[in-house]
């Protein structure tokens, strides 16, 4: 792994590992919020951005490059309404989608074809994550105003179960 390709991926590590932290702090609004579905979905997702970064640190690793692990800003925790909240998810998913787009492309550039076969996964992984953060956001959307619709919502998005390699 060259240089170029091993600093892209110690910074995809550290925004993989802000994701967590942004999610997390999704979490603690809702909570606040008494939304307790809503925050539990959220905590699902850092877990998974945590999975993410878990995977990339390993991968820098089994190639022999040195992981250097970045500093990572404190997320904001002025969320607003829920439907805020879900279009800034939706918005921060399809940013880390074009991270992981632009980090495939320099690994071709680079010839480091490995890499490429790695990132295949995070390519379809973010397919998945763009669809998960829409469907959530077009929910709480419809719910609008109706405090009733928004705790059903809550309550559904709340059941949503650990996938294998979430904690």
């Amino acid at each position: 792994m060259n240089a170029a390709v091993q600093n892209a991926f110690n910074e995809q590590i550290k925004n993989e590992l802000f994701s967590g932290y942004l999610y997390l702090a999704m979490s603690a609004h809702f909570d606040h919020q008494n939304f307790p579905g809503f925050a539990r979905w959220m905590r699902l997702q850092a877990q998974e951005e945590l999975a993410h970064a878990t995977r990339l640190f390993e991968y820098v690793l089994r190639r022999g490059a040195q992981v250097e692990l970045h500093t990572i800003e404190a997320p904001t925790t002025d969320f607003g309404a829920p439907l805020s909240l879900f279009e800034s998810v939706l918005e921060h998913e399809r940013a880390v989608t074009a991270m992981i787009h632009r980090l495939f492309e320099l690994s071709g550039k680079e010839g480091d074809w490995a890499a490429q076969q790695e990132l295949q996964w995070f390519i379809a992984e973010q397919v998945e994550e763009e669809d998960s953060a829409s469907t959530a956001r077009d929910q709480v959307r419809m719910a609008g105003d109706d405090q009733a619709a928004l705790l059903m919502l809550d309550q559904q998005l709340g059941s949503r179960v650990a996938e294998a390699g979430e904690a």
